[in-house]
């Protein structure tokens, strides 16, 4: 019997890319392609699937992981895979959490992401040790502390330089001084400049919704 697989994949040219990669593999049954990580959910409640391929930010930026912790929880046995672009080593840390078998790069290419498929099939769970480092003008984002970064999440949140600094039990000077010297190592000359980049690299993700307060 072939190993019925389901993609949910919000963009087009990805869904093309992994469709043709599940058909090209005569194990495979590719059973549907969905968009959305909610409509996932009702789709593994209602059809017979064994693997998962799931996007961390499905249609209309749903939480694909939250998708997946609702599988997980409701079909044990149905092996979840997250695929993603997104670089937020929360997101690698929240994967982990929310019980997806494995997680890969979509840039990392067809012979990697197929090798992940073969060994969570098998009963691995495969996970980067840690986040891609993404460019941040004159460095790399590995060498921002997860205490800064940490930062960063929350005042893109909507935090006040003092709110962050009571979150994390340092004062407000302090806060301000972490991202004085983000900003000149990265090499920008505001902190504008730095949540752009920050924002557009995926280092920071904070778009993802909770489809079921919606």
């Amino acid at each position: 019997m072939k190993i019925r697989v389901l993609l949910v994949e919000d963009q087009k040219i990805m869904q093309k890319y992994f469709a043709s990669m599940v058909q090209g593999d005569e194990r495979f049954l590719l059973v549907d392609v969905l968009n959305d990580g909610e409509k996932a959910v009702y789709y593994c409640n209602h059809t017979v699937v064994d693997l998962v391929l799931m996007d961390v930010q499905t249609f209309q930026n749903h939480d694909g992981l939250l998708a997946a912790e609702t599988i997980k929880k409701q079909h044990p046995a149905v092996k979840i895979i997250v695929i993603t672009s997104l670089v937020d080593p929360e997101i690698l840390t929240r994967a982990k959490e929310k019980g997806a078998d494995s997680l890969w790069y979509k840039d990392h290419g067809q012979e990697e992401i197929m090798e992940v498929i073969d060994r969570t099939l098998e009963g691995e769970h495969v996970f980067p040790d840690k986040a891609p480092a993404v460019e941040l003008k004159w460095m790399k984002s590995d060498e921002i502390s997860p205490r800064q970064l940490e930062m960063l999440r929350l005042y893109i949140k909507g935090y006040s330089y003092s709110e962050i600094g009571k979150q994390m039990n340092c004062s407000a000077a302090g806060v301000r001084w972490n991202f004085q010297d983000m900003i000149a190592k990265a090499g920008y000359s505001c902190k504008e400049e730095l949540l752009a980049a920050v924002l557009e690299s995926k280092l920071v993700v904070s778009t993802l919704k909770d489809w079921q307060t919606l």
